[in-house]
């Protein structure tokens, strides 16, 4: 029998020949990112067990990016004993604010995720990294506390899905839309200790950039993991970072999948998630056209350069609508230098568009963008549970750069291809 990608990595990592769905396996790790929230608690755990040395500072990466520039004393402690904390363990690949990032953003952009890796980070949207044909899986402070003194950690084999995705992608319609489709026919539990594993002709006309968006969002319907292959666009982009070698791994023609979906994404049309669920996803067509108090464009899901290019196309030489607030957040620091190169900052500045340095911020409702009660938000980010952005009686909406564009114009719910010519 077959074992899919996913399968092949955990048993190469585990030291086994093969792996079965439902195994337990003890893997290896090749990278482990840390940020400013989940990463301080794991450290203080074990402290007390008086574990004062990481397994390996070469294969961890921390960047502050929940919390910065840090919004209160609280969030200032964190990312001063992240800091203390990366000095005294020698651990080189850090990124700093001024030269930082949203930590799934950041670490493939600067070349640091690899094909056939295994990476955890202490954050449910790691999931992102498996565009790269990794496997790539949140984990909690605990777990990562064990991931940093031992450099492994268990897992249950997951159970794979594939996702057949066929036909050109239709005009005004992007990964996000595909996605967000995707969540709203399986829910929010389909995918549940599952790893989505994606393939099939759409995927060459989707950036890397764009399939990141894809993987990114495998959490939201219980995935474990989402997961690519690798092919000629995912090696160029690798080119232009690293000289690294990796290992490439591909899924047996008898590998068994617990489900299979094909789906022709030339029917699709933009798509937007409702409250309070990301499956919650109509074609836009279908929505009303509820006002908006704001419109958020960023967080690992959507905030790389080519999310802001096409927000900025739509949006260049308008004005966001009088009682609408629009924000922008690039990803990264390298993300928002590309942008204003390329002139798309003043393009967002000119609209009436507030544009921040990189954070995870309002996307959990930290700050730069925090809710009122009643308030309504369309935003480009991956959840939107009842108080997700704020005050549990706001109500956040789901959609891609595009629409969320198109709906910052208008201040209302708006397809897209409206502003599209």
């Amino acid at each position: 029998m077959g074992m899919t990608i996913t399968e092949k990595i955990l048993a190469v990592h585990s030291g086994r020949e093969t792996v079965v769905p439902g195994e337990i396996v003890n893997a290896k790790l090749d990278l482990i990112v840390c940020h400013d929230v989940t990463t301080p608690p794991a450290v203080q755990m074990l402290r007390k067990l008086g574990i004062n040395k990481v397994f390996d500072p070469t294969k961890i990466l921390v960047t502050p990016d929940h919390f910065v520039p840090n919004k209160d004393i609280k969030s200032a402690e964190l990312a001063k004993q992240l800091r203390a904390w990366r000095i005294e363990q020698g651990i080189e690949r850090y990124y700093e604010i001024g030269n930082h990032g949203i930590c799934h953003a950041i670490a493939p952009e600067q070349g640091h995720v690899l094909p056939g890796m295994t990476v955890v980070c202490g954050d449910s949207h790691t999931t992102t990294m498996g565009a790269l044909g990794c496997f790539a899986s949140g984990v909690g402070s605990t777990d990562l506390a064990a991931a940093l003194a031992t450099g492994e950690l268990w897992f249950k084999v997951p159970e794979s899905m594939l996702f057949e995705l066929n036909g050109p992608l239709p005009f005004g319609v992007y990964s996000k839309d595909i996605i967000l489709y995707i969540i709203s026919k399986i829910g929010v539990d389909g995918a549940c200790y599952k790893a989505m594993e994606y393939r099939g002709s759409t995927l060459k006309s989707l950036t890397m950039e764009s399939r990141f968006t894809i993987t990114n969002m495998a959490i939201e319907a219980g995935g474990k993991s989402g997961i690519m292959p690798v092919d000629e666009i995912s090696e160029n982009y690798l080119k232009e970072r690293t000289n690294e070698p990796y290992t490439s791994y591909y899924s047996d023609e008898d590998a068994v999948y617990s489900d299979k979906f094909t789906i022709d994404v030339s029917s699709l049309e933009p798509v937007v998630a409702l409250p309070s669920l990301p499956s919650n996803g109509r074609f836009v067509g279908e929505v009303e056209r509820v006002k908006m108090d704001q419109v958020y464009i960023g967080s690992c899901t959507n905030g790389r350069i080519e999310d802001l290019r096409i927000a900025a196309q739509i949006i260049r030489g308008h004005k966001v609508a009088e009682g609408t607030r629009a924000i922008v957040v690039p990803a990264t620091t390298e993300v928002w230098k590309t942008a204003m190169r390329e002139g798309l900052l003043e393009v967002f500045a000119d609209a009436g568009c507030v544009v921040s340095t990189a954070t995870c911020g309002a996307c959990l409702g930290g700050y730069m963008g925090v809710l009122g009660a009643d308030e309504t938000c369309l935003s480009t980010t991956n959840r939107n549970f009842t108080g997700r952005m704020g005050d549990p009686r706001s109500k956040v909406y789901l959609a891609s750069p595009a629409t969320a564009a198109a709906t910052a114009i208008t201040g209302t719910i708006t397809d897209p291809r409206e502003f599209l010519s």
